[in-house]
């Protein structure tokens, strides 16, 4: 596993040990930030990656101009990669910020994101109280079935790559409103 583009393109990323994670592949990673460059502008903006794994998506985020990332990550062995690899990209000068929490209760708590990677485990069954508790202008969530995103919610994009399937949310406030980067 890589980081594929911006200033720690090429440098490699380590996943926690175990079948506890699933990281995004390199592949899929690709192509979502092709699909978010159409749709946001990266530049400057906060992200929140939501059970975050060993944090490619928020790093990659990162690389590419992101102003600031969370990492919400309940288990300890992730958060330890997590700070392993912001390290090993350079990415390690407080714009990254590892959090160890359950992500529904952490997002109790007011948050505006830009972006929003969330990708929990297949069997995760909570998307609608996730998706009513998220605060963000853009969410790619990822899971291996078709999710009918709350009517605050408009798909962008839908596709499957392999188990995964891709979902590129707007909530409907940021369309309307025209925030930072989405059109």
């Amino acid at each position: 596993m890589r980081v594929i583009g911006g200033t720690s393109r090429g440098r490699r990323l380590r996943a926690p040990a175990g079948t506890a994670t699933r990281p995004t592949s390199d592949r899929v990673r690709e192509a979502v930030f092709d699909m978010l460059a159409t749709i946001v502008d990266l530049e400057g903006s906060a992200v929140l990656d939501l059970f975050a794994g060993s944090g490619a998506m928020g790093i990659e985020a990162l690389s590419r101009g992101a102003g600031s990332a969370v990492f919400v990550e309940r288990a300890p062995a992730a958060l330890a990669s997590i700070r392993a690899n912001l390290a090993s990209t350079g990415l390690d000068d407080g714009r990254g910020t590892p959090t160890r929490a359950e992500a529904i209760v952490w997002l109790a708590r007011p948050h505006h994101f830009d972006v929003a990677f969330v990708d929990p485990p297949y069997a995760f069954d909570q998307w609608e109280e996730l998706l009513s508790r998220l605060d963000a202008s853009v969410a790619v969530l990822e899971s291996d079935r078709e999710l009918d995103p709350a009517v605050s919610w408009e798909i962008v994009r839908r596709k499957r790559y392999g188990d995964t399937l891709v979902t590129v949310v707007r909530h409907a406030d940021a369309a309307r409103q025209g925030q930072k980067g989405i059109p």
